[in-house]
Parts: C-alpha cells; structure tokens; sequence
C-alpha cells in the first residue's frame, strides 16, 4: 500500500502550481507559429513587398 501512495505522491502537481491556470499545449504551439510568422513578416517585409 505504501508503495502505490509514492507512487500517487510523484505524479502530483505541486500546491502552488495548482492554483495556476495552465493554458492548453495548442494554444502555444499557435502562438509560436503567429510569433514565427510576424517576425519573418517584419524580417523579409521589403522582399515581400518587391513581390508585389
């Protein structure tokens, strides 16, 4: 029995992150690609604008 609660214990979120509302993985990996996005926009803006 005592072996199975360590087990409970290791997996456990820790109290203070607890309370913290953690936002979903996607919504990072959306954020990432909009930041990726911007800065290439800002980067290449004169190549992209020679484009047109």
């Amino acid at each position: 029995m005592e072996e199975k609660d360590k087990e409970n214990q290791i997996n456990k979120t820790p109290s203070k992150m607890a309370r913290l509302a953690w936002p979903k993985a996607k919504y990072g990996v959306y954020a990432a690609i909009i930041i990726i996005v911007i800065v290439n926009v800002l980067y290449y803006k004169d190549q992209l604008l020679s484009l047109l």
